[in-house]
């Protein structure tokens, strides 16, 4: 229960009630990935088109009076407005709808309530199912609005209202940190702990495995290996048992629910890192002499300012066949994976123009997920689309999860809400479509499931001493530093589809040779950072080569790699350039113990 006379820095008569403050989120998810963008964790009403049951919170109020009430929410379609919503607090019902005042993130006033000192319940009641967001709700005897934006002066209101600290607090010492608890984050960990060290692994989602996780569900590939079999087998829900593993470690710790926002710099070494807990806004300090990335999007290294490769390198640049003429500022974007089902009877769908606008006359289901690990699925297809067009590439008529794919020109760190949204609408317009153009054939049709965190792609990769490129991995070039095996396909992804933004243009899948290649030791710390390494599709890589790297299994790899550098970095007192100069040797024969084959065959 949220109490007031628990958090009266700014008077008793101010009561702020977040998203992760209601005990009782009926058919309501939180949604923590955005804070860094938006400045909190908020309920989402994912009802793929059916209103959510209601989401409820106690609080007590500290004193009786007239209250003035504002509530924090977004209309993430303002022309439309599909994610509405209204607040009941006590038994009083606003008659604002928030989610329809064609704003992004703001408090909205709401009006006063009357209430009673003692015990009070506040509601969200969901008008539509088509994600309605709230992030919080501020309650005070004073007509005072709260701050808006997402800066230092709202954090620092929020911390004061809710008696936090303004600084953030000693969350421990470790050997090493690893940043990112996806597949390439969970194999480090495991494997630094099972080399005696210390670990802290900090991740910002409630479930570990990324873009393999049961929020997302695509299949690891690349390399894998016993180490890494361990952690991605699923529970029958699809969870991964990553955590499970990782629990019976007595060397690590794991700190789900806990976001990355700044480190401490000494000269040219990360000593601490800092994180917010997204449930409560709490900040922690995690200190360690080594520091490794797998957070797949080089946080750390852009925090303390470490340089970092970007974009679509040139042929010129690096001498790669498959680059394009001129350097291209873009990346591969994100994916908003789903699925369909048969129901046993007619189920109806609500008119989405503003889902269509993106969708535009688009019916192909194909690219579904049926099950975590179990992508690339067939979907249902309506209309012209029945008849692929003779001018389509055979190997674009593949039923593709990744086909679906928006952001190739957008910052994923500011704009990553904006990127998922947009899928959505891709999505929800395309299955309005599939059911309209053939209402007959798909009267049963229902969506079934639709994930609301994206699969990222590739967007910086850290510049280490060394980087591979796709003649390297063409040509099989040997490293006398190469500490990891990759294998797989350069996929390469080409964007945007001339009528579809949300579709690819284009995919090349070249299988090479087919032959798993060398990375070097130098490709895996950074150059500008004498204690920071890092693991996954953000190594230092080109655009070409990073397409094959990127595999979760490759990753893995080079996180297991990463670990035993850590361990010998601190047994010598070295940086991880010392270790690769002097100590190269040792450090290839411990990965070979991590991985049971060694560096020098293949496990696939």
């Amino acid at each position: 229960m949220i109490d007031a006379r628990q958090h009266p820095p700014l008077g008793t008569t101010d009561l702020l009630v977040l998203a992760t403050d209601f005990d009782d989120r009926g058919g309501w998810v939180l949604d923590s990935q955005f804070q860094s963008q938006m400045g909190g964790a908020y309920l989402l009403a994912h009802g793929l088109g059916s209103p959510v049951a209601d989401a409820s919170a106690s609080v007590q109020i500290p004193h009786p009076g007239e209250y003035h009430v504002w509530a924090r929410a977004k209309d993430w379609v303002p022309a439309h407005h599909p994610g509405r919503f209204t607040v009941t607090i006590g038994d009083q019902t606003l008659e604002t709808e928030f989610g329809a005042n064609g704003q992004d993130w703001s408090w909205e006033r709401a009006g006063t309530v009357s209430l009673s000192e003692g015990a009070a319940r506040i509601e969200l009641h969901d008008l539509t199912g088509f994600d309605g967001r709230c992030d919080a709700i501020y309650l005070s005897l004073s007509d005072v609005p709260p701050p808006e934006g997402n800066n230092a002066v709202t954090r620092a209101w929020r911390r004061r209202l809710r008696r936090l600290p303004a600084s953030p607090e000693n969350a421990g010492k470790f050997d090493v940190i690893v940043v990112g608890g996806g597949v390439t984050g969970a194999a480090g960990t495991l494997a630094a702990a099972r080399l005696g060290l210390r670990v802290g692994l900090i991740h910002g989602r409630p479930v570990l495995g990324g873009n393999a996780s049961v929020e997302i569900g695509l299949t690891p590939r690349g390399e894998t290996g016993p180490l890494v079999h361990e952690l991605i087998a699923r529970h029958p829900d699809g969870d991964l048992l990553a955590r499970d593993v990782l629990d019976r470690e007595a060397n690590v710790s794991v700190f789900t629910e806990h976001e990355v926002f700044d480190v401490v710099v000494d000269g040219r070494r990360v000593t601490a890192v800092d994180a917010r807990d997204t449930r409560t806004g709490a900040e922690y300090r995690f200190t360690a002499p080594i520091v490794i990335d797998c957070s797949g999007t080089a946080i750390v290294g852009l925090l303390a300012g470490a340089r970092t490769l970007f974009g679509n390198e040139s042929a010129a640049e690096y001498g790669e066949p498959s680059a394009p003429a001129e350097h291209l500022d873009q990346h591969h974007g994100h994916t908003v994976f789903f699925r369909t089902r048969e129901s046993d009877a007619a189920v109806t769908f609500p008119d989405v123009p503003w889902a269509q606008e993106v969708a535009k006359d688009y019916a192909n289901l194909n690219g579904q997920l049926s099950e975590p690990g179990v992508d690339n699925v067939p979907g249902p297809v309506a209309g012209r689309f029945r008849t692929p067009d003779p001018e389509i590439r055979r190997r674009m008529l593949v039923p593709a999860t990744h086909f679906w794919e928006y952001g190739q020109w957008l910052d994923p760190y500011t704009q990553g809400e904006q990127i998922r949204d947009h899928l959505l609408r891709a999505v929800y317009g395309t299955f309005a479509n599939v059911k309209q153009i053939e209402p007959e054939t798909y009267a049963n049709l229902a969506l079934d499931w639709v994930a609301f965190v994206a699969g990222q792609g590739e967007f910086r990769r850290y510049l280490g001493d060394y980087v591979l490129t796709e003649t390297d991995i063409r040509e099989h070039r040997e490293f006398p530093d190469a500490v990891a095996l990759n294998s797989g396909p350069f996929c390469l992804h080409y964007p945007i589809d001339k009528d579809y933004d949300f579709r690819l243009r284009d995919w090349k899948w070249d299988t090479r040779d087919g032959l798993p290649f060398e990375v070097p030791f130098r490709c895996l710390y950074s150059a500008d950072l004498d204690n920071v390494m890092m693991a996954g599709k953000h190594i230092s890589v080109t655009h070409i080569a990073g397409s094959t790297t990127k595999f979760m299994g490759n990753g893995a790899q080079h996180a297991i790699a990463t670990a035993a550098a850590a361990a010998l970095c601190l047994k010598h007192e070295v940086t991880p350039q010392r270790l690769a100069a002097d100590h190269i040797d040792e450090l290839q024969r411990t990965v070979a113990g991590l991985t049971e084959a060694g560096v020098g065959s293949a496990q696939s």
